[in-house]
């Protein structure tokens, strides 16, 4: 019977957590992004 590689497995869950992570950080960049031009009134830079 093969032994089994247990770093291989370790290195997998390694990359799906960190694949997992980035995620979610990009869906909070992107929350943040939607939100702040919210809040921004449309008409900054008026020169008129």
């Amino acid at each position: 019977m093969a032994k089994p590689n247990y770093s291989i497995e370790k290195r997998q869950r390694e990359l799906a957590k960190k694949k997992k992570k980035e995620e979610k950080r990009l869906q909070k960049a992107k929350a943040k992004d939607s939100q702040s031009q919210e809040d921004q009134p449309i008409s900054e830079n008026d020169d008129g």
